[in-house]
């Protein structure tokens, strides 16, 4: 694995948001998988999830994580789901990865938390409880480090994943 960090965590935990101050903390680039497979298909995530089904999406999703593990020395920020599979899992573990813990009330409280994602449509906040009980214990299994973001905005949560990873910011 080649990347400085990975994160991981729920839609709308703020993976991106993050990894983008993470990464500009260090003077590395920052790479988003769900971006990834957009620029690959032409399509938004909520496009393929529509169109081609979630089996699909996930197919989609394993081969650009297991492609920007191998080519990105940066920051990595993961789709939510990414953690579901197994081969995803056993590339990521004892890797420096980051799960970004939000809880159901600070995504559906963040703006744009839940907008635009397939998997939140309909009772967002039901549905996101549901998708934290599923993926809880596969972010554990993953994790170096949990940053709970309660309490905390993006930049102190970047902060605290960076000095937990022992990583030095460049400036």
């Amino acid at each position: 694995m080649r990347p400085l960090a990975v994160l991981v965590g729920l839609p709308g935990a703020g993976k991106s948001t993050v990894g983008r101050l993470m990464a500009g903390h260090l003077g590395v680039g920052f790479r988003d998988t769900d971006e990834d497979i957009e620029a690959g298909t032409g399509r938004s995530v909520a496009q393929l999830f529509a169109q081609d089904g979630e089996r699909r999406f996930r197919e989609l999703e394993r081969a650009a994580v297991r492609t920007a593990l191998a080519e990105h020395t940066g920051v990595l920020a993961l789709g939510g789901g990414a953690v579901v599979d197994p081969d995803t899992r056993g590339l990521l573990t004892g890797g420096p990865v980051v799960h970004v813990d939000a809880g159901v009330r600070d995504v559906l409280g963040r703006r744009g938390g839940v907008t635009g994602r397939p998997l939140l449509a309909g009772d967002a906040a039901a549905r996101l409880r549901e998708l934290a009980a599923q993926r809880a214990p596969f972010y554990r299994e993953v994790a170096r480090v949990t940053v709970p973001t309660r309490g905390r905005d993006a930049a102190q949560v970047a902060w605290v994943a960076l000095r937990s990873l022992s990583l030095r910011p460049a400036r």
